[in-house]
């Protein structure tokens, strides 16, 4: 099976257009005109048909999960068994009551 056959199937699947699959590209700063993506879908005997190469098909794949999961959230670092310096423990004699 071809990129072109994976991307295909997955435009079919997600009911996505050309429009959708140009945003979701551009998720990822992945920029792509209309007739690039056609050239994808036509069949292999078409002049105009385009291989779809693996950098495309991995920057829609990135792209896809952005559309689907939402942006990625970034985590704050653990601190393992430190305590930060501008906060003191809770359970310490000398922290203010908050009765």
């Amino acid at each position: 099976m071809t990129n072109n056959d994976i991307f295909k199937k997955l435009r079919v699947a997600l009911q996505l257009r050309d429009d959708d699959i140009i945003k979701i590209l551009e998720l990822v700063d992945f920029r792509i005109t209309k007739s690039e993506l056609g050239a994808f879908f036509r069949k292999e005997d078409h002049p105009k048909y385009m291989e779809c190469g693996d950098q495309i098909l991995r920057n829609f794949l990135n792209g896809l999960v952005i559309h689907l999961r939402g942006p990625k959230l970034e985590k704050k670092p653990k601190l393992k068994g430190k305590v930060p310096l501008d906060k003191t423990p809770k359970n310490t004699k000398d922290a203010p009551n908050k009765n």
